[in-house]
């Protein structure tokens, strides 16, 4: 029996000093491109769209002269049940990471009982009272504990930066709801217009032909054109209350007042739409996506699964255990109390794992596999990344190209028009010139509307791809963490 109880005491002494957890990197590479691929054209590889300007990611929003939208994205962002979740998640994640630290730390539990007996030998019958503090505390020999505490703090900060990317996904919703119903009234002006227009331009076609100096074919064209655009004005109007009902859903104010406050406050010119403050893209895209919340948790989720892992490998180790204990104990009996102070010291338990049938190492497999997967998602949310604030930098390049070809045709469409509806109103052209040339204007006026409603997305879409003002945590935050 002797030989034996050494030989476990040096198989445990063994496994003590050569036991080690190795855990994967808790950082990757992010494998990010080195420059962007989206230069402005006249200047290839030397300018981006932003033209060097400098703004505040997260005061963005009011400074595009429009403080109603400030105001809408406020109600959103306080009823989005997107942003409580989020704020949930670090909740929860802030107490898991309270019991990861706390699991480091000795335990003490206070106990207190009384007993009253009477036993069958020369004793009395008597009451027994203690009270006592007993303490327990698993020392981290592996680091199991502090891997968990680890992967923890991983996680609190990841949800931290959750929450933020939910209010800027809210924000981004909100602003292109709004952009878009503000497209859509203006396309409903233009609609309305062209409607009274066509009505005008058959009733005159009426009189001609009662006068004998319009065809019945002429007549009926005019008239076809009237429902049409008065058709089209009834669609547009209809796209319009949908939008706002998605608005009024978006940001939990009444439709009334919402409809109350749109009137009351007009819609800034396409010509200071178009020019909004500008949004900072770092030269090199590692700096950019160092601003991203959605990076930065898929990165902190690599180094929580690494954690993870060694905190997996350290169940595969011996685990070493103190406990004790110190407290006072009172005998009363026929009025005599006869008190004694206790304490002990142990047991100091060492318990080594032999056989589990490979759970243990199935845990680590788990863990591994986790890890690798974790990787993959930071890598492709990196991918993702970049390709959303280069396709918001074609799109913004683009349209500030068109903008300036897409007004000079609807002036010039415009131009024609006036003049071809004066011809025909002195019988100098027929109706099908007339139509005509109203198409080609309608066209037109869509055309500029859709491109400004474009732009003003592609200007969100940015806002979001850059995140949103976002700063990640400073190195300092992790290393009080660790410390305690």
């Amino acid at each position: 029996m002797t030989i034996f109880l050494r030989a476990m005491a040096l198989a445990v002494v063994a496994s003590l000093s050569a036991c080690a957890t190795q855990a994967p990197a808790p950082h990757v590479a992010a494998l990010a491109p080195q420059q962007w691929q989206a230069p402005l054209p006249t200047q290839p590889q030397t300018q981006l769209p932003h033209n060097g300007s400098q703004a505040d990611l997260s005061s963005w929003w009011s400074r595009q002269a429009d403080a109603l939208l400030v105001q809408l994205i406020e109600s959103a962002q306080a009823v989005s049940p997107t942003i409580a979740a989020a704020g949930s998640r670090i909740a929860q994640s802030r107490a898991e990471r309270v019991a990861a630290g706390a699991a480091l730390a000795p335990s003490l539990d206070a106990a207190v009982s009384a007993s009253r007996s009477n036993q069958q030998s020369s004793l009395p019958m008597g009451t027994t009272s203690q009270a006592a503090l007993q303490a327990s505390w698993e020392i981290d020999l592996f680091g199991g504990k502090r891997a968990a505490r680890d992967a923890a703090q991983a996680r609190l900060d990841s949800a931290h930066a959750g929450w933020h990317d939910a209010r800027v996904s809210v924000a981004a919703e909100v602003a292109n709801q709004y952009y878009g119903l503000r497209a859509c009234e203006q396309l409903l002006a233009v609609a309305k217009q062209d409607a009274a227009s066509r009505s005008d331009t058959a009733r005159l076609t009426e009189l001609s032909a009662k006068a004998g100096f319009q065809s019945p074919a002429g007549l009926a064209l005019a008239r076809a054109s009237a429902a049409d655009g008065n058709n089209r004005y009834i669609t547009q109007r209809a796209a319009c209350d949908v939008n706002l009902k998605a608005l009024v859903a978006l940001t939990a104010i009444g439709e009334p007042e919402l409809r109350g406050k749109l009137a009351a406050a007009p819609f800034p010119a396409p010509s200071a739409a178009a020019g909004a403050p500008s949004i900072a893209i770092a030269e090199l895209p590692a700096n950019t996506l160092s601003q991203r919340p959605d990076v930065f948790t898929a990165e902190r989720e690599v180094t929580a699964a690494s954690a993870d892992v060694g905190s997996a490998q350290a169940q595969r180790y011996p685990r070493l255990a103190l406990s004790g204990s110190i407290g006072y104990g009172n005998f009363r009996a026929g009025g005599v109390n006869t008190g004694t102070d206790t304490w002990t010291i142990g047991p100091v338990s060492v318990s080594l794992p032999i056989f589990d049938a490979g759970r243990r190492r199935a845990n680590v497999d788990a863990a591994s596999a986790r890890y690798d997967a974790a990787v993959s998602s930071y890598r492709a949310t990196v991918r993702q990344a970049v390709s959303e604030v280069e396709q918001a930098l074609v799109n913004l390049n683009a349209t500030g190209e068109r903008a300036g070809d897409a007004q000079a045709a609807l002036q010039g469409y415009r131009v024609n028009f006036t003049a071809v509806e004066d011809r025909y109103k002195n019988g100098l052209a027929s109706l099908f010139e007339l139509e005509d040339a109203r198409r080609t204007r309608l066209a037109a006026e869509q055309t500029v509307i859709n491109l400004q409603r474009e732009r003003s997305a592609a200007w969100v879409a940015l806002y979001r791809a850059a995140g949103g003002g976002w700063t990640a945590p400073t190195d300092g935050v992790a290393a009080v963490a660790s410390a305690n």
